[in-house]
């Protein structure tokens, strides 16, 4: 039997909506839930890349048996269900982009780039063109609606959290969007999928990039940009040439294993200089940083964020916890934001997200998020220390700004 969470994360009056299917059990079950509290419910699944090659994978999405799992869930739930070919759009945006990103030094994360091109920003048109009024995915994180419109919330299922990956939906997307799921715990779910005898109750959840056959995402960036591939130099920090790499694209930041050198002290990967192909190493404690610039900001509460800076907590990993952050902004974009790390962290790469939330805790608002683009230098923090002991006389904050959850 399922728990009751408050009606926050659906619609309150009967509609037509459009669900995301993937063919997993989270988005079969999200049409169930929406079925159940009496809307009309239209299944949409998207073929993102070569279903032939993932046909028999498994902890994929989108392709191959997927397919076939979604169209199985909306004849058993008797729903209309459509699939659409998204392959070339997919290809252009989410995976060329993941291409580009890396042969630059970054690690991307196409997850996000799915989310924020494709299913939020293509499948919302569909969603209008087929007369519907909301789309529905399975993710994992709660819609409520707050004083100035819908705001995003951690998922109640802290395990299951993926807000990390939805830092970038826009104030006008959300609008139309639903997360049936937020406020239920996965266990349920399942329970759910079993009770109303869906085939896929006990599939995997997927795992891997879906595009990347089985992990290896250096075969896709040779493929889509074959100069990324181009080998060069390993340097250390301090000048001296340590050896040659055979493309900048399998090295990634805070990396100790597999660097192709020899001997001495414990070595990592601090920068990747993609424009000079090389590879520069050094000591643990050289990865150290608590400065960040961000590009492309994704900013959803409700003040802009004041000059003084903005106490908050982020998460520059999807498998990190929240810590506590300052926010400031850069000069007159809203898209550039400075973010400075209370205790500081290690190994922190261009190319991840660094989302925003208003606490640490559980349940906290999310307040966007933004590209890391780079770390700020030593000489950078200096300054930056002195700065901030003046602004915490003053004294400020994200629950004095009105942000707490």
């Amino acid at each position: 039997m399922l728990s009751n969470p408050a009606p926050t994360s659906s619609a309150a009056r009967p509609q037509r909506i459009v669900v995301a299917m993937s063919g997993g059990v989270d988005s079969s079950v999200a049409a169930a839930l929406l079925q159940r509290q009496g809307h009309e419910v239209i299944g949409v699944t998207l073929q993102l890349y070569d279903h032939g090659e993932a046909i028999d994978r498994k902890g994929s999405c989108c392709a191959g048996q997927d397919i076939h799992d979604a169209r199985r869930v909306a004849d058993r739930l008797g729903i209309p269900h459509y699939v659409l070919d998204y392959e070339q759009r997919f290809k252009a945006t989410v995976m060329q982009s993941f291409a580009d990103s890396y042969a630059a030094g970054e690690t991307p994360i196409p997850c996000v780039t799915c989310n924020q091109q494709i299913k939020f920003s293509e499948l919302l048109g569909t969603t209008r063109d087929l007369g519907a009024d909301l789309l529905a995915t399975g993710h994992y994180i709660e819609r409520r609606l707050g004083p100035s419109g819908p705001e995003l919330y951690r998922a109640q299922d802290a395990d299951r959290d993926q807000s990390y990956f939805l830092f970038a939906t826009t104030p006008t997307q959300l609008a139309s969007l639903l997360f049936p799921l937020g406020a239920y715990p996965k266990a349920e779910i399942r329970a759910l999928a079993h009770e109303l005898g869906l085939s896929v109750a006990d599939k995997p959840d997927s795992q891997d990039i879906c595009f990347v056959p089985k992990g290896r995402y250096t075969s896709v960036i040779e493929r889509l940009k074959p100069t990324a591939m181009e080998a060069g130099d390993i340097v250390h920090e301090d000048g001296r040439l340590l050896g040659r790499h055979s493309g900048i694209v399998n090295y990634t930041i805070g990396q100790r294993k597999g660097l192709g050198i020899a001997g001495g002290a414990p070595l990592y990967v601090l920068r990747l200089d993609a424009a000079n192909r090389r590879v520069l190493v050094g000591p643990r404690e050289s990865l150290y940083t608590r400065g960040i610039m961000l590009r492309d900001v994704n900013w959803l509460g409700d003040a802009p964020i004041p000059g003084e800076g903005l106490d908050v907590a982020v998460r520059i990993r999807s498998s990190a916890a929240p810590q506590r952050a300052t926010l400031f902004p850069c000069g007159e974009s809203v898209e550039s934001v400075k973010v400075l790390l209370q205790d500081g962290d290690y190994g922190i790469a261009a190319g991840q997200a660094c989302v925003f939330y208003a606490d640490a805790g559980p349940r906290a608002r999310v307040l966007g998020g933004g590209w890391i683009e780079r770390t700020s230098s030593r000489t950078d923090e200096v300054q930056q220390r002195g700065k901030e002991t003046s602004r915490h006389g003053a004294g400020t904050g994200a629950a004095r700004a009105g942000y707490g959850s």
